[in-house]
């Protein structure tokens, strides 16, 4: 067997985890619509149907951020590092402060030479922090940055290693669709990162620059200090409304600028249609309809931007005036100097403007802990039911015999609606057995209590005459092929889609197994042959040969029980003449469930079972149950079909 390049194969197996997902839906999908109660769990109860409309939404845990930070634990020394570095960055700012006052009290000296060696002595110590600061910023940084990027992994992997553990009823909520997964696997990662990085780095240096702050402050003009101190909160409540304002505006106006760029787009991508029935005018005059509503908000904006940004700044330069006023006290008292009157103003003010630039975060800081809240809700969920329970039993073979005994079902989406009330159906080992009725009448529900996609409300599942709760599933799943109606290939090659789930096969055992699907012929006569790439979903290939690849892969496993739900359906009468040959040499001699919409294709099987509303109407073979004439459920299927056939 050919071997793909390292890059080309981890590509691959990382679509593959993603796809499964979406394969793992629209199994499910395919068997019925359904959606799990709250946190995927199965109704427990038939009577439980009255109260589902008002089952309460189960809330988030509590965001940890220390149990967020022992994610981060293999990365200790780049917390040392980054911390050590946002340290000293926060005390670089005070530092600046200080010496800047420091510089500009050498102004009031009277000796030119003084002037002259002080302000050279001072712009290198501006070089100095500078030159630091850069040193710092880069190791802040990096450190952290690099906490980030193993933590966004590390979520990552632990979020799809969990997912995939779910029950498949847990993808059937809308907010567990596969864009919304993926999303999450995206976005909430993200914004841990950076609530790990950037806004780490920011609190500590914050904390840092105030502790210092305040420090020098007190030890250079304590009186002074305190006055400031008090006032603080006052500037940084300035500080922190000029930002959050003028973040809000900006956000407002995006707002408002949507719905008119929302018509443009449409207008441009139909535009052929807009030409065609000369609607050039009526779409103007509905994009400037749409455009009053950003004009009037900006003019709003306006308004309170000028209100709100000059209130803030004269506030500030209220309390300024103050911090001079009681410093000149100072001085004339004889308590402090000029020179340590500018150092503690500028300390302190610069420090409130860098607690004010913190406390603009507090938004992100919300969104940061959602984004926790909703990491760990995934990690922390117990999956209803357990693919890969070590103390479940694991066959090295099995017999294929199929029990269904006494088994209440709803779907927990729909409780009210039983689909299975004492239902009881044996499936011989080493016979094909057939499900045909309506639509709604319990065939694909079938196939998914075979897979143990959901588990019944009562009653027992049991294969070889083991409880089918009793089996480690990921060994169960070995013996059991599925082939649905609508094939799931992954962005990879034809090979490498028949191998899927038997990675040792070897290059002969593929090409049986594509022969025995009447697939060889095909990919042969393909370019790159087993080697072509499928593409996304297999959009390279027509149907046919996608459920052609699909059936291959599922004999490749060889199982001892073939589940084929609506297998031909979608497919033409050329590609399901030549599908439905392969499947018939596949199912000789295996335990093989068949649910067919058309019954033409089912006539050869061993036993037919006919089900109406969850129940067993008729069961026999073809001939047998035609033989019931008008009478018979099955006779008026195949009558109805045929005269639809021949209309």
């Amino acid at each position: 067997m050919k071997s793909s390049s390292p890059m080309r194969m981890a590509s691959t197996h990382l679509l593959f985890a993603f796809s499964r997902l979406e394969n793992r839906m629209r199994l499910m999908r395919s068997v019925e619509p359904a959606v799990l109660l709250p946190w995927g769990s199965p109704a427990r109860s038939l009577g439980d149907a009255g109260d589902a409309d008002h089952t309460e939404e189960p809330k988030l845990p509590l965001p940890s951020f220390r149990r967020l930070l022992m994610l981060n634990a293999p990365e200790w020394r780049q917390a040392l590092m980054g911390g050590f570095s946002a340290i000293v960055f926060g005390g670089i700012q005070p530092a600046y402060a200080y010496a800047m006052g420091s510089m500009i009290s050498v102004y009031f000296l009277t000796d030119h030479n003084e002037i002259r060696d002080k302000t050279r002595a001072y712009a290198l110590i501006f070089v100095a922090l500078a030159v630091l600061s850069f040193l710092i910023n880069i190791g802040q940084h990096y450190n952290f940055g690099a906490m980030g990027e193993y933590l966004t992994k590390r979520i990552r992997e632990q979020m799809l290693t969990k997912i995939l553990t779910f029950e498949i009823g847990w993808f059937d909520r809308d907010e567990n669709s596969s864009g919304a997964i993926c999303s999450q696997l995206a976005k909430d990662a993200n914004v841990v990162r950076s609530l790990v990085g950037d806004r780490m780095a920011l609190v500590i240096q914050t904390v840092s620059a105030v502790l210092i702050a305040c420090t020098m402050g007190l030890v250079i003009a304590w009186r002074l200090a305190l006055v400031m101190i008090a006032v603080q909160p006052l500037i940084i409540v300035c500080f922190y409304a000029r930002r959050v304002l003028l973040k809000s505006m900006s956000k407002k106006s995006i707002q408002a600028q949507s719905e008119s760029s929302k018509l443009a787009a449409e207008a441009v991508s139909n535009l052929r249609t807009i030409t065609a029935f000369s609607s050039q005018d009526r779409i103007l005059g509905l994009f400037n309809q749409a455009q009053n509503g950003p004009r009037k908000e900006s003019i709003r904006q306006s308004w309170i931007a000028g209100l709100g940004l000059g209130t803030s700044m004269s506030l500030m330069t209220c309390t300024w005036a103050l911090d001079f006023w009681f410093g000149g006290r100072l001085i004339a008292q004889h308590h402090i100097t000029a020179k340590a009157l500018f150092q503690t103003f500028m300390i302190l003010v610069s420090t409130g403007r860098v607690i004010a630039d913190a406390g603009s975060m507090t938004t992100d800081l919300a969104k940061g802990a959602d984004a926790i809240a909703s990491v760990f809700a995934v990690l922390d969920r117990v999956t209803e039911i357990e693919p890969d329970n070590p103390e479940g039993y694991k066959p090295e073979k099995l017999k294929g015999e199929v029990d269904i005994r006494g088994v209440d079902f709803a779907y927990p989406s729909r409780p009210d609606v039983i689909i299975f009330k004492g239902f009881s159906l044996s499936i011989q080992s080493g016979k094909s057995t057939a499900l045909v009725g309506q639509s709604g009448s319990g065939k694909s529900t079938i196939i998914g209590l075979i897979e143990r996609f959901y588990d019944p409300v009562r009653g027992m599942v049991k294969i070889d005459g083991r409880d089918i709760k009793t089996y480690n599933l990921r060994a169960l799943r070995q013996h059991i092929g599925l082939v649905s109606q609508e094939p799931t290939l992954f962005a990879g090659t034809i090979r490498e889609n028949i191998v899927y789930g038997t990675e040792t096969a070897s290059e002969a055992e593929i090409e049986n197994a594509a022969r025995s699907a009447n697939a060889h012929d095909f990919i042969s006569n393909l370019k790159d042959g087993y080697d072509t790439w499928c593409g996304e979903r297999g959009v390279q290939l027509s149907g046919g040969q996608k459920q052609r690849i699909a059936i291959a892969r599922a004999i490749l496993k060889n199982p001892a029980i073939l589940l084929l739900d609506e297998a031909t359906s979608a497919l033409d009468s050329q590609s399901e003449k030549v599908v439905q040959e392969a499947l018939e040499r596949v199912m000789v001699g295996r335990t093989s469930v068949v649910v067919a919409h058309r019954l033409s294709t089912i006539q050869n099987c061993d036993l037919i079972t006919v089900l109406d509303k969850g129940i067993v109407v008729e069961k026999g073979t073809h001939s047998s149950l035609m033989s019931k004439g008008p009478s018979g459920t099955y006779y008026s299927l195949v009558s109805l079909q045929q005269g639809g056939n021949q209309n």
